[in-house]
């Protein structure tokens, strides 16, 4: 049930004009107890692709990544060095290089989210 769900979801969002939908891949990973969780995987690695032919194309000039994760920072480089400005929306602690990176920065916190709830 639940995955016919995201299913439908991820269709939807797919047929919204200028929007695409990347997903990965699921691998099982272990805790330190053992215990199996579940990873995306490779779902960084395709939106880093998509901004950088984007810039190189120069389809767009702003990005807006949320993300505080550093596995951006080569894409948003790249980017940058095609004149796109880089807006990053992070959590409380963003990646140092993530954040020296990006062009603008806005931290997603309680108050960020209930002004922009509808």
């Amino acid at each position: 049930m639940r995955y016919a769900s995201r299913r439908r979801f991820f269709t939807a969002l797919e047929l919204l004009p200028k929007y695409q939908v990347r997903l990965g891949r699921l691998a099982r990973r272990y805790n330190e107890l053992g215990e199996p969780r579940f990873e995306q995987k490779k779902v960084d690695i395709l939106l880093g692709v998509d901004l950088v032919r984007l810039a190189a194309k120069q389809n767009i000039q702003e990005a807006i990544l949320v993300t505080g994760d550093s596995d951006f920072v080569p894409a948003i480089t790249a980017a940058k060095s095609e004149g796109i400005s880089i807006r990053l929306f992070h959590g409380a602690q963003p990646h140092s290089s993530l954040f020296q990176e990006a062009d603008d920065r806005f931290q997603f916190d309680q108050e960020f989210i209930d002004s922009i709830r509808r």
